[in-house]
């Protein structure tokens, strides 16, 4: 057998002296710890007070109240619990609140020489309403003037470098505090925001935004940032949206005078937005099975007006700016109902297409793109196949636009309102069909609408029973004209009006005077045999 190697007594005495220090700095180290993480305990409650109050000093007409926060000496963090910011003004709910806020030094810039700070939230809850908001928009006092910077400074003095919003919620309530507009699971991450790394870039910080968008939408935004631009900060990324339920938003839609049921929308475009450069790009917007009518009433005609000068004058400023770009790709409307509501002068009719298949591509606010197309396909009244086209200008001396409309067979019974309000009759059977081109160049218009009735009875016995005898006679009278001026080969009453003549507000928008132009149009071309020939029928 081999012998044992002996170790020699030396060598058994120095292995306890070299460790020995080894474990005295261990110690040490251990001790230290010990009595930051206790202290850190009795430096709580001071700095909480110290901090609350700070923040309550810088920020202008808000507040914050400060439940908890705990020092962690030995990583130099802070945590923040409970935090809840208040707006003075509407208190309730409170603007947000932060369950858990960690603040710490960006540890992997002490390599880079800098020292900035890591803020973590998580599950933080932000809630708006809409007096909060228009507080906000009335004020005076503008953001930068609110002292928020400031008071993220006063919770840790260190400029943040990264941020990160773990599983976030924002819920908006308009007027309908059943309908809020909620995102939820919402998750973002900026990072160097002090542009310690590639400083000479244009956007040299990176960034990401994920959320649910009421409940069953998704929404996703990817880019970078320049965070210390001035004198706003400048962004340019990409946005994709799916599956976004249009109905919650019938209470804003309802200030512009629309009302929505159902319809899901996605789309995708990118962005830009910086001191001197603004470019919003939408590739392609789909919105499915909408149904949208415009209501007009007596009530909203002042606040119409209003909102088409603003319209207008918003059009006319962005029109071939040479820093503002706005294009659309594609935009389309499907399996939709789009409808105009009347409910002005005691004149209560709606008109409407139904299985509406629009679409947009090539628009811009920028006359070197070219004109933009666009093209409606669907049912006028439900029943008359209807094909408009349409190609328009970015407005450079005014709108300019070529307009063709062709409406076939529509049933005229589902028009019985509309000839109630402007010829005080109705129908029992017949068919309608439409005609029209409209062109506006250089502040004038040109065109016609040529409206069809075919196999128009107006005057039935049973439908008619419980009318008036002045009523019946007239309505007579109405269907006896329309016989007399029938094409006999083809069985139909055609009429025609001309669109000629300056426009009356070459500085409105292109949509506004569209409409203008057709409503207009249409409804003297629709009935102007009758009024002609019968004296009381004109209104």
């Amino acid at each position: 057998m081999a012998e044992k190697s002996e170790q020699s007594p030396l060598a058994r005495v120095e292995k306890p002296l070299r460790s020995r220090p080894l474990r005295w700095v261990l110690g040490i180290l251990a001790a230290i710890a010990l009595v930051l993480y206790i202290a850190s305990f009795f430096l709580d409650e001071p700095l909480r007070r110290v901090t609350e109050r700070k923040v309550n000093r810088d920020l202008k007409g808000y507040s914050v109240r400060l439940p908890e926060l705990h020092v962690h000496l030995i990583g130099l963090s802070l945590t923040l619990k409970g935090l809840t910011v208040v707006q003075q003004a509407h208190p309730n709910p409170p603007v947000a609140y932060f369950p858990y806020l960690n603040t710490s030094i960006h540890w992997r810039e002490i390599l880079s020489g800098r020292l900035v700070a890591e803020f973590v939230l998580d599950d933080p809850k932000l809630n708006i309403n809409l007096p909060q908001l228009e507080h906000e928009a009335a004020s005076k006092v503008s953001l930068k003037q609110r002292g928020w910077q400031q008071a993220v400074e006063d919770i840790y003095p260190l400029k943040i470098n990264l941020l990160r919003i773990n599983d976030a919620s924002i819920t908006y309530i308009d007027q309908d505090p059943k309908r809020p507009l909620v995102l939820s699971h919402l998750n973002v991450k900026a990072d160097n925001i002090r542009n310690i790394h590639l400083p000479d870039e244009v956007y040299p910080s990176d960034f990401h935004l994920d959320t649910v968008i009421f409940g069953s939408g998704r929404g996703s935004i990817d880019g970078k940032a320049n965070f210390l631009a001035e004198p706003v900060p400048a962004v340019k990324g990409d946005i994709k949206l799916a599956k976004v339920p249009i109905d919650y938003f019938k209470p804003v839609f309802a200030r512009s005078n629309l009302t929505v049921t159902g319809g899901v929308l996605r789309c995708s475009g990118d962005f830009e937005y910086a001191p001197k450069v603004e470019i919003a790009h939408l590739k392609e917007l789909t919105i499915d099975g909408m149904k949208i009518d415009y209501l007009h009433s007596d009530q909203t005609a002042a606040a119409e007006k209003k909102r088409a000068a603003v319209v207008g004058k918003t059009a006319k400023n962005l029109s071939n700016k040479p820093e503002v770009l706005i294009s659309v790709d594609e935009l389309r409307l499907t399996r939709c109902d789009v409808g105009l509501l009347n409910d002005a002068a005691g004149e209560r009719y709606r008109l409407f297409i139904t299985d509406a298949d629009f679409g947009l591509s090539n628009f811009s606010n920028q006359f070197s793109r070219g004109p933009a197309k666009a093209s409606l396909r669907g049912r006028f009244m439900g029943s008359g196949d209807t094909n408009v086209t349409a190609n328009f200008r970015p407005e450079k001396n005014g709108p300019d636009l070529d307009l063709f409309v062709k409406i076939d067979n529509a049933q005229l019974t589902s028009m019985n309102d509309l000839l109630r309000a402007y010829g005080n009759f109705d129908v029992a059977a017949g068919l309608f069909s439409l005609v029209a081109e409209v062109h506006v160049k250089n502040e004038a218009v040109t065109g016609y609408i040529k409206p069809f009735f075919k196999d128009m009875k107006v005057y039935d016995k049973r439908k008619d029973k419980d009318k008036t005898l002045f009523h019946k006679l007239y309505e007579m009278l109405v269907g006896g004209v329309a016989k007399l001026l029938e094409n006999r080969p083809r069985q139909q009453v055609a009429t025609k009006a001309d669109i000629s003549g300056p426009l009356e507000k070459p500085r409105t928008s292109t949509l506004q005077i569209v409409i203008q132009l057709v409503r207009n149009a249409f409804f003297k071309a629709i009935l102007p045999t009758f009024e002609r020939e019968v004296g009381s029928g004109k209104r």
